[in-house]
């Protein structure tokens, strides 16, 4: 939704010169195409089902969301606030989703739940657009991004205070020995 949101924002008819936004949210949505393809082929049909139907309401909106720009505002400024806003309003709940994920690393100071590499991936993302958004000083990339950015350090943050005080599950360390044994002559690792 957030893609396909900034897809429409970026669109001439909405906000003129935004080609960049255009094309970068597009290769975002193909991505997000390409993932829910794959998640339909493995997927039982409980979970295509209902993705299915968050697929169709967010198509739904989206439609919605364009025939009421196009119908009722009329110049570029009225569309982009309009498309904007929700630009921000998504895309503030995209970098707020690990919110609860954070919580969950003070309550049990623990990073084990949070990904580093989503963590700082969110950052750059947030810190690049922030960048552009400076540059075209377009303030709807700026809001949206900034809030990104600043969820992204404060991820990172998070990351780099609970990191040390993380337990090391054993199962998931790599064996630094290899014992020989009477295994047909095959190495086995050490447990």
């Amino acid at each position: 939704m957030n893609c396909s949101l900034w897809v429409f924002y970026g669109l001439p008819f909405v906000t003129p010169d935004s080609i960049l936004v255009v094309t970068i949210n597009s290769t975002g949505l193909a991505m997000e195409i390409a993932y829910i393809t794959i998640f339909f082929v493995f997927a039982q049909k409980k979970g295509r089902l209902k993705v299915t139907l968050w697929i169709i309401t967010e198509l739904i909106f989206l439609g919605i969301v364009a025939a009421c720009t196009m119908l009722f505002f009329h110049t570029h400024t009225k569309r982009s606030r309009i498309v904007g806003i929700l630009c921000v309003i998504f895309g503030a709940l995209m970098y707020a989703s690990p919110l609860t994920i954070m919580q969950q690393v003070i309550k049990t100071k623990s990073v084990k739940y949070m990904p580093f590499y989503l963590s700082l991936a969110n950052f750059l993302n947030g810190v690049v657009w922030v960048t552009y958004a400076l540059i075209r000083f377009d303030l709807y990339i700026l809001i949206g991004n900034g809030l990104g950015a600043i969820s992204g350090a404060i991820q990172l943050i998070l990351y780099a205070c609970y990191y040390s005080s993380t337990p090391k599950d054993e199962e998931n360390e790599k064996p630094t020995e290899v014992q020989l044994s009477g295994c047909n002559g095959r190495a086995r690792p050490f447990a």
